[in-house]
């Protein structure tokens, strides 16, 4: 661990502006600390400027033009961190100049310039493959009623460092005199992994509300504990969050849920009260249970089933993967609506899969994610019992095939999806559960390298049912193409000579009143 305290040959080599820090910190992780090789201030901006050569350029080309500007933000906390930039994250700078004057200076560096958002201060620009953020000092808040931020921009980089949510991120580098910035105590917060905000957290949080998403996210993403103080504001406050829009917190919910340990960033938000006003179907998932009335607790189990998910998910990518995660949490959320007790003190939850998958479509949409991920993730809910549907693992062909079938595009997630949901500490049926799954997806290989299940169709098309039946377009062509379909799913494929043999036949029952 290093020493809190800067000694005075750190400020031979750089000019540290530092600030007092809150005791409040004292519950803090003890694993977060700066790595020793970006700690000295030095190394830092030789680390900086060799990942983004350009940003000492941009320094100069400020101060030429007689303004500030200064590297702010994740990147800074990121590089005393040690960990490395991400690729397609914008660098942000805070600037003393206005938007307009932004725009003249870089215009002779950049290789495009894009007007942002200048009424909040922002000027983009692009330099090679590298996209950068300028933005005017400045200050938001916002009023009682408002789901946008009133702007007033500052004089003063101290002054815009105040207004940022926590100060982890409240730090920046001076790239004019190569100063350290932090007149908050980030990088002292940095070493004990605490979540405190420059000034009071109510003040914070009522500036921009969705501040209080943010430390669920980087108690996620970084492994921080939120200071007490934070903690108690976000309880108080939580419902101040329904005047941010629905869009940005999406947006937060699904870093969280993408980020290292999304259980501590969910945990903070069910235990502050924020979950139930930007989430609410995952703290309704703590049923309450007594010695009679026997079940999982379907909130830790929901926890645990996102975990073990992670652990899978290498099967779908090299990246986190965003639906399967959302499918794991939410996959039990139709619990707390169909949970019945039986007199000999069970708890049955029929057609859970149903109901959830209804309830993810309607929480999803309200949190405006698009219409492809919203249907992925309720198709993955709704048949996430379907394995277990087949008891003893007695699966016929004709059961196997409507498994994939039923599954489409997602059959891969939902492998990921069933195997993850077993979290019995019976050993033996965990096995037996493991290897009943194996067998199943065994089977779907055999018969999707001998039949094609993955581009299921029935063995005749539109166009043959209605040069066969001697029909126009219509319903009763789609209804006999599904009556061909159920047929191959059933019995395999038929080939083409049985297919109209068992067209024929099913369409003179029809017209004869046999169903």
């Amino acid at each position: 661990m290093l020493d809190a305290v800067e000694g005075p040959d750190a400020a031979l080599q750089w000019s540290l502006v530092s600030g007092p820090r809150s005791p409040s910190s004292a519950d803090a992780p003890a694993g977060a600390v700066i790595d020793a090789a970006t700690d000295d201030p030095a190394a830092l901006l030789a680390s900086i400027l060799d990942a983004f050569p350009g940003a000492g350029e941009l320094g100069a080309l400020f101060a030429e033009h007689g303004h500030a500007l200064a590297l702010v933000g994740g990147v800074v906390r990121d590089a005393l961190l040690g960990r490395p930039h991400r690729s397609g994250v914008d660098w942000d700078f805070a600037t003393s100049a206005t938007p307009d004057q932004t725009e003249l200076v870089v215009a002779a560096w950049a290789d495009a310039v894009w007007d942002v958002g200048r009424v909040y201060g922002t000027i983009g620009a692009r330099r090679g493959d590298r996209t950068v953020e300028i933005t005017t000092y400045r200050s938001d808040a916002y009023a009682s009623d408002s789901r946008k931020p009133v702007v007033a921009f500052g004089d003063t980089l101290e002054g815009d460092l105040s207004r940022r949510d926590f100060t982890v991120n409240a730090m920046a580098i001076d790239l004019a005199d190569h100063r350290l910035v932090d007149p908050f105590g980030g990088r002292a917060d940095l070493r004990q992994g605490v979540l405190r905000t420059p000034g009071t957290p109510q003040q914070s949080f009522g500036d921009d509300p969705l501040r209080m998403l943010r430390a669920a996210r980087f108690a996620a993403q970084l492994g921080f504990a939120a200071a007490g103080e934070v903690v108690a504001a976000m309880r108080d406050m939580a419902d101040r969050i329904a005047i941010v829009s629905a869009e940005r917190v999406r947006d937060e919910l699904v870093k969280l849920i993408l980020a290292d340990d999304p259980r501590a960033g969910l945990t903070l938000l069910v235990r502050t009260g924020l979950a139930d006003q930007v989430l609410p179907e995952l703290p309704a998932l703590r049923l309450e249970r007594d010695e009679h009335h026997r079940h999982k607790d379907v909130y830790e189990h929901s926890l645990t089933v996102l975990e073990q998910a992670m652990t899978l998910e290498h099967r779908l990518g090299d990246r986190p993967d965003l639906i399967v995660r959302l499918a794991a949490l939410l996959h039990d959320v139709g619990k707390p609506r169909t949970r019945r007790f039986a007199p000999d003190g069970t708890v049955t939850f029929h057609h859970h899969d149903v109901v959830g998958a209804k309830l993810v479509r309607k929480r999803m949409r309200a949190l405006r994610f698009s219409g492809d991920t919203t249907d992925r993730v309720a198709t993955l809910v709704g048949l996430h019992l379907r394995f277990h549907g087949y008891g003893g693992g007695e699966w016929t062909d004709a059961a196997v095939r409507r498994y994939a079938r039923d599954a489409g595009d997602e059959l891969a997630r939902l492998h990921v999806l069933t195997r993850a949901d077993c979290t019995t500490r019976n050993v033996r049926k965990a096995k037996r559960l493991q290897t009943s799954y194996d067998d199943l997806e065994r089977r779907i290989a055999q018969l999707a390298e001998q039949e094609e299940l993955n581009s299921m169709r029935p063995d005749l098309d539109g166009n043959a049912i209605m040069a066969e039946l001697d029909v126009a377009p219509g319903p009763a062509v789609g209804e006999a193409y599904r009556y061909l379909l159920e047929q191959r799913v059933e019995h395999g494929p038929l080939g083409d000579e049985r297919a109209r043999e068992v067209l024929r036949t099913w369409w003179a029952g029809r017209h004869n009143g046999v169903s």
